[in-house]
């Protein structure tokens, strides 16, 4: 099947869900980014920020791009002109670093908190209470060029498909103590991005609303 037909697949699963499909690009050439945008696509997700920095200039103004991989505090001042979202928030001083590059910017940033749900060590998030920790920080209070609109998370690389809902319901769990500790005035705090082409089905059964699918729709990277 073509990307498009991919694509077309995945949205037609999605359809009636409150999930939407953010295609990972990580590694694909900008001709192949530029057959997802005709066929719809509009957010884009990748790993490396040289990657996505390199192709964000060649492609359509209107694409959302979503930084999903881990983010080291120097490499933000090159997203900051104009990544809409940085999925992979996973200390204060990132967030720190977002909203002081942000604001050289004036623009506001949307941000995930990542958690560890998955069962490998390899995988980065925080705990539930270093969540807790930064959000109830001074430092935290201050910013306003960054905003956290959701959470984020990578489930284990797994067919077990019990453990995967746990790992779900783990994250979804945590977005709902945030959001009603923290956030239950702003509209904004509403994502959840768990899901990729192996299990996002699932997810979205457990209340995903950003998947995040690259060799689903582009197959397996060569």
């Amino acid at each position: 099947m073509s990307i498009a037909e991919n694509i077309q697949h995945i949205e037609t699963e999605l359809a009636g869900t409150t999930a939407r499909l953010v295609v990972v690009t990580k590694t694909h050439p900008v001709a192949k980014l530029q057959e997802a945008y005709k066929a719809g696509a509009r957010l884009f997700g990748e790993n490396k920020v040289q990657e996505m920095v390199a192709k964000q200039p060649e492609l359509p103004a209107d694409i959302e791009w979503h930084l999903i991989g881990h983010l080291q505090t120097n490499k933000v001042k090159q997203l900051a002109p104009f990544v809409h979202t940085i999925q992979s928030i996973d200390s204060l001083k990132l967030l720190l670093e977002i909203d002081k590059r942000a604001a050289q910017h004036d623009r506001v940033v949307n941000g995930l908190l990542q958690f560890h749900i998955a069962d490998e060590e390899t995988k980065t998030g925080l705990s539930f209470a270093e969540a807790e920790e930064m959000l109830q920080s001074d430092e935290y209070q201050q910013l306003r060029h960054v905003r956290l609109t959701g959470v984020m998370g990578v489930a284990t690389f797994t067919d077990d498909v019990a453990q995967l809902r746990r790992e779900f319901q783990t994250l979804r769990g945590y977005f709902e103590q945030l959001k009603s500790r923290f956030f239950a005035e702003a509209d904004h705090f509403r994502e959840i991005s768990m899901g990729m082409s192996a299990d996002y089905s699932l997810a979205i059964e457990e209340g995903s609303t950003l998947v995040r699918v690259g060799s689903a729709i582009f197959g397996a990277r060569g």
